[in-house]
């Protein structure tokens, strides 16, 4: 772990350098830092000059959004919390535990160099003076000093600037801030003299997102988002409101003169201003951001980075610390698997199975609970009557799942008879495995949830997967109308619903070969947690 928990990294170097050298700067800063980390952009700054120096805002520019892209860019690659700061002003939100700068940007000798960063800090952010600074590197690290680099400004235009408006809007998902949120935002708070108006997505918009089950709750967006708007550029007012249906107010706000949009949102930017026009409004400035290409991305993600690609890697890791129950036996471990029809555990399982993991079947123990002598049978036929009954004196599942369907009393009637028998034999199951040496015990359990059985495992996992995907596999497996499907799938919990009481979440929506390398993961993840014995 890091031995700072936050930092402010000054970068002294002209904007024009500073794409080539993003990335080297940040790799040196990463390995001091573990929360966030500051960045303040002072172009041709003397750490060490005799007067302390004074902070100011870089130049609003293309060079300063090319820079912020490289920046932004490199943190990407990282996972690194950073925060470029576009205007001092505030203490920020997370107080820096660390100065830093490049000892290839700052000439000179170290006292002084430290010294200047102290007083930097202490100038712009409200930093204590006596704060550890530290230089990254030594004087042939990370290129050349200032004196070295050419001042080249932009290339297309040297003395462009970029334009202004008083107040500018911007909308999004805005899960899991990643760097091209926060290069978008950099750009608005670029923009905007006065406000930045900021619509967040929520309900029905959310609905056919890629694994919306893992979205961020709205709250919790807009708190991350405001953090990083007030840290960035202070002296903005910022409005954050959730957003509905795909305009929001910038279809309503007289006051607004810029919508930023990216390539993909530039038609419903211009959609926004076709209805500002029908509501008398005059049309918005609609400024573009380019899309920052993601190269880490797999088959199955997007080449750009997004909040998508997250979801799909936090597939298989842990989400939630495993339960610590004194009442679970610490051998073996076991897992509940669970899952709506249609989502693919029974799939999951099996790749578990191969990996090693000692499976209970809880669905062929119900139908064990059923049988003639089995030990729900004559409680079941006492309470529901012997019309369920084949010739044979068998139970008629499809019979008794008539009787019960859609009648809650009924069901619980039923559940109450046969749920505590089933536990019964998965908790004999699990003996059995301790038999047999097994590390691993997986509950394959569509009700695991709903049977409370969570309070016998130590990691619930569940397998989720759109609702319209399940649809077509339960019409295609079960032979059953589109309606009867949507019914089937309306009877049970929600794949969000499982999701929140889950330690570990997979997906079956793509190639086989995608489900297997995420059971691989979560099984590897899992063998981790055991080796270190975390939940042991």
């Amino acid at each position: 772990m890091p031995p700072f928990g936050s930092g402010l990294l000054v970068l002294t170097a002209p904007l024009a350098a500073l794409p080539r050298r993003a990335a080297a700067a940040l790799a040196a800063a990463a390995g001091l830092v573990s929360g966030p980390l500051y960045v303040h952009l002072q172009p041709g700054l003397r750490l060490a000059a005799p007067a302390p120096p004074r902070p100011a805002a870089p130049p609003a520019c293309p060079a300063l959004l090319r820079a912020l892209a490289a920046l932004y860019g490199a943190a990407a690659r990282r996972g690194l919390d950073l925060r470029v700061l576009l205007g001092p002003g505030r203490r920020l939100a997370r107080p820096p535990c660390v100065l830093l700068a490049p000892a290839a940007e700052a000439p000179g000798p170290p006292g002084p160099v430290q010294l200047g960063l102290q007083q930097l800090a202490a100038a712009a952010y409200g930093c204590p003076p006596r704060l550890p600074a530290l230089l990254l590197g030594g004087p042939g690290d990370g290129g050349e000093g200032p004196e070295q680099d050419p001042e080249v400004g932009d290339p297309e235009d040297p003395g462009a600037a970029l334009p202004d408006f008083s107040d500018v809007a911007v909308g999004g998902t805005f899960d899991r801030l990643h760097g091209a949120h926060r290069l978008l935002l950099s750009a608005c708070c670029l923009l905007a003299r006065q406000r930045l108006l900021a619509g967040v997505a929520d309900g029905d918009l959310l609905r056919h997102k890629v694994l919306a089950e893992l979205i961020e709750p709205y709250e919790l967006r807009v708190a991350k988002l405001r953090e990083f708007l007030e840290d960035v550029k202070p002296s903005l007012r910022y409005d954050i409101v959730p957003l509905a249906d795909p305009y929001g107010p910038s279809v309503t706000d007289p006051d607004l003169q810029c919508l930023v949009v990216s390539e993909e949102t530039r038609r419903g930017g211009e959609a926004v201003n076709k209805k500002r026009l029908e509501n008398g409004l005059p049309e918005l400035a609609l400024y573009e951001i380019l899309l920052m290409k993601d190269p880490d991305h797999s088959q199955n993600e997007e080449e750009k980075i997004s909040s998508s690609s997250l979801r799909q890697r936090l597939l298989g890791t842990l989400l939630r610390p495993p339960r610590q129950d004194p009442a679970l036996p610490s051998h073996p471990y076991v897992i509940g698997l669970t899952g709506g029809t249609g989502s693919g555990k029974t799939s999951i399982a099996k790749l578990l199975g191969q990996l090693g993991a000692f499976l209970i079947d809880a669905d062929r123990l119900g139908h064990a609970v059923y049988v003639p002598g089995g030990p729900a049978y004559e409680q079941v036929v006492a309470a529901f009557g012997a019309e369920i009954l084949n010739e044979d004196g068998t139970i008629n599942r499809k019979v008794l799942g008539a009787k019960v369907f859609g009648n809650q009393e009924r069901l619980k009637s039923l559940t109450d008879i046969v749920w505590p028998e089933m536990a019964r034999m998965v908790k004999e199951q699990i003996r059995e495995a301790d038999a047999q040496g097994k590390a691993v015990c997986v509950l394959d359990a569509a009700v695991l949830l709903e049977a409370g059985w969570e309070d016998m495992v130590h990691e619930v996992w569940t397998a989720i997967i759109p609702e319209e995907e399940a649809v077509k596999r339960i019409m295609a497996r079960d032979g059953l109308s589109e309606e009867a499907a949507r019914s089937r799938l309306r009877s049970q919990m929600t794949n969000s619903q499982r999701v929140e009481q889950s330690q570990v979440v997979l997906c079956t929506l793509w190639e086989t070969d995608v489900t297997r390398k995420q059971v691989e993961k979560a099984w590897d993840l899992l063998q981790q947690r055991l080796n270190q014995g975390c939940s042991l």
